[in-house]
C-alpha cells in the first residue's frame, strides 16, 4: 500500500500480560487486548498500517507457505517459526484435541507454543476485519534477517542476541530506549524489541517497500489471503 503524505505505522507483538505495540515514531503502547492497545495509540494520531506478530489467515487444512517460507528465510532460528494451526483446532478445549485436529487435517501434531497462542490467535483473528487500518502479519526473525542481510547468528533469548537486535534497530534509525511507559513494565524485553522490528516492516509496507511470503499471498480454503512480510 503506497499513501501520499505522512504515514503512522506501529508494530505489535503479543507478550504474557496482553499486547506490546511500538509506533515508527518509538512511542511504546499496552493493551489487554489487540482492540485496547490499537485504540490507545490512535489517541496520537490515526494509523496507516499495524503489522502484527501473529498469524493472520488461518488454514481450514495443510500448512501455510508463509509458515514454510519464513523457516527458510530465518535459517538457524527456524524453530521460532511455528505451524499455523489449522481453525478448528484452536477452538479444541485441550491441547491433546487440538493435536488431533491438526492431525486430522494438516497431518502433524500441533505444538504447545501454538495452542498456548490460539486465544491470541483468534482474537487477531475477529479483530482484523473491523481493523481501521491495513494489518499485515509480521515475524520479527524474518523482519531482523531482511534488516541484515543474513539469519541472525543468536536466540533473541540471549544477551549476544538481544544486542545483534538492538544494533540492528538502531542502524534502522528505530533505537528504541529509556522509559517506556507502562510497555516496559509489562513487557519483556524481546517483545518490545519484536514490535520494534515489526514496526519496522509496516513502514516498509506503508511505503510500498515490503515483501510478501508468498508473493503472491496464499488464498486459503477461506477465502482469506496470507503472507508474512518484511
Amino acid at each position: 500500500m503506497t499513501t501520499g503524505g505522512a504515514m503512522r505505522v506501529m508494530g505489535v507483538d503479543a507478550c504474557k500480560k496482553g499486547w506490546v505495540g511500538v509506533s515508527d515514531g518509538l512511542r511504546a503502547y499496552f493493551g489487554t487486548t489487540i482492540e485496547e492497545l490499537v485504540d490507545r495509540a490512535e489517541l496520537d494520531g490515526a494509523l496507516a498500517v499495524v503489522g502484527v506478530d501473529i498469524p493472520i489467515g488461518l488454514p481450514l487444512t495443510g500448512s501455510r507457505q508463509a509458515d514454510v517460507l519464513a523457516r527458510r528465510t530465518v535459517g538457524r532460528r527456524a524453530s521460532s517459526v511455528f505451524a499455523t494451526p489449522v481453525r478448528r483446532a484452536l477452538t479444541a478445549a485441550t491441547h491433546a484435541e487440538a493435536s488431533a485436529l491438526n492431525v486430522q487435517a494438516a497431518g502433524k501434531g500441533l505444538s504447545q507454543q501454538a495452542y498456548a497462542l490460539a486465544r491470541k490467535i483468534l482474537e487477531v483473528d475477529a479483530w482484523v476485519p473491523s481493523a481501521r487500518c491495513a494489518a499485515i502479519e509480521v515475524h520479527p526473525e524474518v523482519c531482523f534477517a531482511t534488516m541484515a542481510g543474513r539469519p541472525l547468528a543468536h536466540p533473541k533469548s540471549t544477551w549476544a542476541g538481544g544486542e545483534e537486535r538492538r544494533q540492528l534497530l538502531a542502524t534502522a534509525g528505530l533505537g528504541i530506549t529509556g522509559d517506556i511507559g507502562p510497555a516496559g513494565e509489562f513487557a519483556a524485553v524481546d517483545d518490545v524489541l519484536d514490535a520494534t522490528a515489526a514496526a519496522w516492516t509496516a513502514k516498509r509496507y506503508a511505503e510500498g517497500r515490503a515483501v510478501p511470503y508468498p508473493d503472491p499471498p496464499e488464498a486459503l480454503g477461506d477465502g482469506t489471503l496470507a503472507a508474512i512480510w518484511a
